[in-house]
């Protein structure tokens, strides 16, 4: 769906196409009734901003719908589409290190680790990782409000610029 279909698109037809990218009601509805967007851009800076901060229990559910690094989700969901494609650059040679870092990342906070991993590498997210683990609880929850906006804006920036991009592979 491109931006112009977008912003003409019914309510409910935005609310399906926006979900895949952050599955937060009260975030959804704030992109979509802030319609039309003039710009990709005005798109995504929308996306960074709107229904901030999340509350804890957002946070936790949209969580849930995320795999942890390192581990490609199968299926064939919009969402395990869009996770396989943004962890591309993870290569297998790191699964070990990943796999101890998300474990460490568990015990000390309670949740999965969540980092935008488009363009990163395993050693670069690993570093991240590392520097987060000295995050106190209120401070990580603030690092993963930030990430899931950014992964979000990737997401939507990313299906609203491909034509096509109603397909999911297309929205990575």
């Amino acid at each position: 769906m491109l931006l112009e279909e977008f912003n003409a698109a019914s309510r409910d037809a935005a609310v399906t196409f926006v979900k895949p990218a952050l599955d937060i009601p009260r975030w959804i509805d704030a992109i979509v009734d802030a319609r039309p967007y003039a710009s990709v851009e005005d798109l995504t800076a929308a996306a960074l901003e709107v229904a901030a901060p999340l509350s804890e229990g957002e946070l936790d559910g949209a969580l849930a719908h995320h795999p942890r690094i390192g581990e490609r989700p199968q299926g064939a969901t919009a969402e395990a589409a869009l996770a396989r494609n943004e962890q591309s650059g993870v290569d297998a040679s790191a699964a070990e290190a990943l796999a101890a870092g998300n474990r460490a990342y568990e015990e000390r906070f309670d949740r999965v680790f969540l980092v935008r991993a488009a363009g990163r590498s395993a050693d670069d997210i690993l570093a991240l990782l590392q520097q987060r683990l000295g995050n106190t609880p209120e401070q990580e929850l603030a690092v993963i409000d930030q990430q899931l906006r950014e992964i979000a804006a990737l997401r939507l920036a990313g299906a609203v610029e491909a034509p096509g991009a109603e397909t999911e592979g297309a929205r990575a």
